[in-house]
């Protein structure tokens, strides 16, 4: 099942924390396991934001005293932040486990990333200069509470909510997935990728490291490297129709695009909304009809279809 949403506003800024919150709460019966959050802000310059987290929410009810350990975590983390030369401008503990940091950094991104993500327990959500990636249990009303979301003002969004099939219910097999270790790149995505394993070792021969064994990151991670690479995202995206294997659709949104994907068969359902000002996509008509409650047209996209807007 699962669901995925997004949302791009062409002209302006809006609470998208709020706008999204609504789109997945909507598709909470498609998966009630997790939710995940890829919001778009205003980055202040020089800057970034670093998500990461140092436990599981469950770790914490595990019957034993972690709360010591989390912070020995986070203190190495911030003790390897400040060797690689990195100025931590801003902190916020958005949970006990998870948090958010604002960072001037000038050096190399991906070893630093790296370094970070050798602390046990340590796990980066996302390193952005407007990107911001939040997910953890629940329905999307629980999380956006935890997380203090509903303030969040940006131009796009992308969001999932999770039906856990084929993996554990944690915040590693939660979606979205940050494009490690580019700025800004993240996917949310329904469906299966039949040539998953191949397609990633490849990549990984490339020097490419997997935070999961989630396909969706696979499409993150392809898409990036594609843009790294010098293509423009429309034109990685229609590679990937043909050299992605499977059954699926997926959102992608970049520092200032969205994009939308279906494969040939378009057998996973996506709806799309656009007007001159605004576009919002979902797997179920219900979730654009929650933030529109007047009378609006939607329609399908074609298989095989790839669509971006830029705000």
């Amino acid at each position: 099942m699962c669901g995925i949403a997004g949302l791009i506003h062409r002209k302006k800024s809006s609470d998208i924390g709020t706008e999204m919150t609504s789109m997945l709460q909507a598709l909470k019966h498609r998966g009630p396991d997790s939710t995940g959050f890829a919001l778009y802000g205003h980055p202040d310059a020089g800057e970034h934001v670093l998500r990461f987290k140092v436990a599981e929410q469950e770790d914490l009810k595990s019957g034993f005293d972690i709360h010591a350990q989390l912070v020995e975590r986070k203190a190495e983390v911030d003790r390897r932040l400040a060797e690689y030369g990195a100025e931590v401008v801003e902190k916020e503990d958005a949970t006990d486990y998870a948090y958010r940091y604002k960072i001037k950094y000038s050096g190399d991104m991906k070893r630093l990333a790296d370094y970070i993500e050798d602390v046990e327990g340590a796990e980066i959500l996302s390193i952005g200069e407007a990107l911001e990636l939040i997910k953890d249990l629940g329905d999307a009303t629980t999380v956006s509470n935890q997380y203090a979301l509903e303030n969040f003002n940006g131009t796009h969004a992308i969001g999932h909510t999770r039906m856990a099939t084929e993996s554990d219910v944690d915040i590693r097999s939660a979606h979205p997935y940050w494009a490690y270790p580019f700025n800004d790149v993240s996917v949310v995505h329904n469906g299966q990728l039949t040539n998953y394993w191949n397609s990633r070792r490849a990549l990984e021969r490339s020097g490419h490291r997997f935070m999961s064994n989630c396909d969706s990151e696979l499409i993150a991670v392809y898409l990036a490297d594609q843009m790294d690479k010098g293509e423009a995202l429309e034109d990685a995206m229609e590679r990937s129709i043909n050299e992605l294997d499977g059954v699926f659709t997926y959102v992608v949104a970049t520092s200032d695009k969205l994009g939308m994907a279906k494969d040939v068969m378009a057998a996973k359902p996506m709806v799309l909304y656009e007007s001159d000002d605004f576009v919002a996509l979902a797997s179920e008509e219900v979730a654009i009809r929650s933030i529109f409650p007047h009378e609006i047209d939607t329609f399908d996209p074609y298989e095989g279809e790839v669509r971006v807007w830029q705000n």
